[in-house]
């Protein structure tokens, strides 16, 4: 997946082999969530959706809205005429929220559920039995602000990402979780996150601001090449990686947990 209102470089994603454009329609709440951190916060609009979801011929449009609210039914609405293919709700925190979501829908389009706070988890199994829910994404950045961790990435290594998984997958509904740099580069090397993905049975991944930061490169013939190159070394990786043991996998995650664990330090030392 792929966050972007940019029509030419949602043609560029498309054409190498972007499965989601995800246009982002979420403000409320999160500039107080995510004060002073650098994370991105988009400024998309439902006029987005519309110039967009026609060019799309492969991929598909995913919308994420605001959490539930009560102009929620209005805003899934709009989102819904105006083209989306899919509709995600964040920052859910019970299941009377998720039902309301789903029913709002409709099953006029397929409905996501972004898990990204502690009390999501906390109501996990009584969400999982709502009929009408067709995927999920864990969001590891704000899920690990609410369980008040350091790093992000501590999801991984104390066992809460595939906790949270393991229970979605009973339920043969798709997850994924996080989001991903380029191969070879990342705080957490991208290679171990994506070989955790497959460990964990995760079909979906956004790919992050820093696998293709359109805020430094303008020029699209460079953007496309930048583009085509990191896809590439991204499939290439996932091939050897769908090969490889149970041992392996379980030793990248030993090797996740060191990491973790030295990043952790490294930040608590510097904001001590």
């Amino acid at each position: 997946m792929y966050i972007t209102n940019n029509p030419d470089v949602a043609l560029i994603a498309q054409k190498y082999g972007v499965q989601r454009i995800w246009i982002d329609l979420e403000t409320l709440g999160k500039e107080e969530r995510q004060k002073g951190r650098d994370t991105v916060k988009s400024r998309h609009s439902v006029e987005d959706i519309k110039r967009i979801s026609p060019l799309l011929n492969k991929s598909e449009l995913l919308v994420r809205v605001n959490p539930w609210n009560e102009r929620s039914e209005e805003e899934i609405e709009a989102v819904i005429r105006a083209g989306a293919n899919i509709v995600m709700l964040p920052m859910w925190t019970c299941p009377q929220e998720v039902s309301k979501f789903i029913k709002a829908v409709d099953g006029r389009v397929k409905t996501t559920l972004l898990l990204e706070t502690k009390e999501a988890e906390q109501c996990l199994d009584d969400v999982l039995n709502i009929d009408g829910i067709d995927e999920m994404h864990v969001g590891l950045n704000d899920l690990h602000l609410s369980y008040g961790l350091t790093f992000m990435f501590e999801l991984l290594s104390n066992g809460t990402v595939e906790r949270i998984c393991n229970k979605i997958k009973k339920k043969g509904i798709p997850y994924g979780f996080g989001g991903i740099a380029k191969i070879g580069e990342g705080v957490l090397p991208a290679e171990k996150i994506v070989m955790e993905h497959y460990r964990l049975g995760s079909s979906r991944v956004i790919l992050s601001r820093s696998f293709c930061n359109i805020d430094e490169v303008k020029d699209l013939d460079t953007l496309e090449e930048l583009f085509k190159m990191s896809i590439k070394k991204l499939k290439t990786f996932e091939d050897y990686v769908s090969h490889v043991s149970e041992e392996e996998y379980l030793e990248n995650m030993r090797e996740i947990t060191n990491c973790v664990n030295q990043i952790v330090k490294r930040k608590d030392k510097e904001g001590a």
